[in-house]
């Protein structure tokens, strides 16, 4: 099904429209945006005046016309903090129900930490766990721990950026009194929560929505290497964020204008919103943070999923890694006989070699996902696939990856044919030793696809015997193997040089 997530929040309201699959799996269609700011009018006011409330119905019936021109056939709107706390938020919820035919159901904040954290989970990989969660809104802040399996504590805090803005920031830029103000409240609002969560013993902390999503780009986008594709799982540190931190202090709105990777619309929100993290860090004792760019409106269609991947939710919290490769290749009408051979060819010969290459298993969860994705440019074209198919594993919207573990997957997918993995602006964020670990792992791929050159798992086995000189593969085959051994032996350049060794394959018959 088609499901239409309608997010009114206290700063933006957000449209999501995504495809809700029986396996749990969600794919966007259509993402919008519209800055409200209701959460200012509320604070200055204590109710929404009728022409911030005309702007929200028109909004909503904005969105309806988008969802509906998208096929959505169920439209759920929720609303959170700024409608919570505006006397006539009632009001403003029948209103925008009759004029919009959209129903809109007002949800608390522990409603909102239970959406917001299966998003999160289903798009970050929560390991070590448990992980410490914090959805930083415009109204208020959701507190939340838990595992790829369970929420194990959440709270809604009055710490929204748009909040704690309208009511202690006052000058620009900020002044030493407001900036000791800002501290307090947020420290005072904070120690609490921490000394609640500290049982948990948190191993992780993860960060979503728009304002923290801006403080991550706006720190990566100072590091020496080009900007990821997504911010998904991009991993921020302290000392990373204080440089930044003082700088935002100190800066008049005009200047903070001109901050690479800062959005023009939370100029005046980012102030709070750095003081709040520095805070948290320092309150909750954590030197880094994780971004999630899901949050509450993927958590409603997730929801509205009804069933759910048991690998999404399985108690493994590497799964919806698995679960969202699957979904990529799925959706570039992958050759799925041919992809899972190679895969398993892949693995075994990993395996088989390990005393040489004496690479982990973090890198054998990347080559067999790497191996899954190889051909999936073929969806595009089968000339120059294996380009293709980098831009798609790069553009995938994979979840539970951190930016440079996609880099590496595209990379492997890139090389798997032909050429020489190597230190480029191509592939930015790989630094030498990486692109060693790669050559490794697109040498094994090489043989591993060659070894199902007809495409019909002749071969279904890999043994491997090493010597000071030579790597014997004996291979378990089926029927008339020979243009497979063809295959792997015209592939096997690459892995002989990073082995130092020769290959030679020799095919072992049996009935199976």
């Amino acid at each position: 099904m088609r499901v239409a997530a309608i997010d009114l929040g206290t700063n933006s309201f957000h449209l999501l429209v995504a495809d809700a699959f029986p396996d749990g799996r969600i794919e966007p269609v259509v993402r919008e945006k519209e800055m409200l700011r209701l959460g200012d009018v509320v604070s200055r006011h204590g109710n929404i005046p009728p022409a911030a409330a005309e702007q929200a119905v028109a909004t909503v019936r904005r969105f309806r016309l988008l969802a509906e021109a998208a096929g959505a056939t169920e439209i759920l709107a929720r609303a959170t903090s700024a409608i919570r706390r505006a006397d006539n938020g009632g009001e403003v919820v029948d209103r925008i129900g009759e004029e919009t035919g959209v129903p809109v159901e007002v949800i608390g904040g522990l409603e909102e930490a239970r959406l917001i954290f299966g998003a999160i989970r289903a798009s970050v990989v929560l390991d070590p766990s448990p992980a410490l969660c914090f959805d930083l809104g415009g109204g208020s802040l959701e507190v939340m721990v838990g595992d790829s399996g369970n929420l194990l504590f959440a709270t809604s805090l009055p710490l929204g950026v748009a909040r704690l803005s309208a009511e202690l920031v006052r000058s620009d830029p900020i002044s030493k009194s407001d900036r000791r103000a800002l501290r307090a409240r947020i420290v005072e609002v904070l120690e609490p929560v921490a000394r609640a969560v500290e049982p948990y013993e948190t191993k992780l902390a993860v960060g979503s929505s728009g304002t923290l999503e801006s403080l991550a780009e706006m720190v990566a986008m100072r590091r020496k290497e080009d900007m990821p594709a997504s911010l998904n799982q991009l991993t921020i540190t302290r000392a990373e964020l204080m440089p930044l931190h003082k700088e935002i202090l100190g800066s008049k709105a005009a200047d903070r204008l001109r901050m690479d990777g800062l959005d023009a619309r939370r100029v005046d929100l980012v102030v709070a919103g750095s003081m709040f993290l520095v805070t948290a860090m320092e309150v909750f004792d954590f030197d880094q943070l994780t971004i999630s760019e899901w949050a509450l409106r993927e958590g409603i269609v997730l929801d509205a999923a009804g069933r759910h991947d048991p690998l999404d939710w399985s108690d493994d919290p590497h799964a919806i890694r698995g679960a969202s490769v699957l979904g990529l290749a799925r959706r570039c009408n992958w050759s799925e006989a041919h992809a899972r051979q190679v895969t398993t060819l892949a693995l075994e010969l990993f395996d088989a070699t390990r005393s040489l290459h004496e690479l982990g298993d973090a890198d054998r969860e990347l080559l067999e996902f790497a191996a899954l994705l190889h051909d999936i440019g073929e969806h595009v074209s089968s000339t120059g696939h294996h380009r293709h198919g980098a831009y798609l594993v790069r553009n995938g919207q994979l979840r539970g990856f951190a930016p440079d573990e996609i880099e590496l997957l595209a990379a492997i997918v890139r090389w798997h044919r032909r050429g020489e993995p190597r230190v480029s602006d191509e592939f930015p964020l790989l630094d030498a030793p990486t692109i060693e670990r790669v050559r490794v792992l697109v040498g094994v791929l090489r043989i591993a696809d060659g070894l199902d050159r007809g495409r019909n798992q002749a071969v279904y086995g890999i043994d491997a015997m090493v010597t000071p000189s030579l790597v014997l593969l004996r291979l378990r085959t089926v029927g008339d193997a020979e243009l497979e051994i063809w295959g792997g032996r015209r592939k096997r350049v690459l892995l002989e040089r990073m082995f130092d060794r020769e290959i030679e394959l020799t095919a072992h018959p049996s009935l199976r």
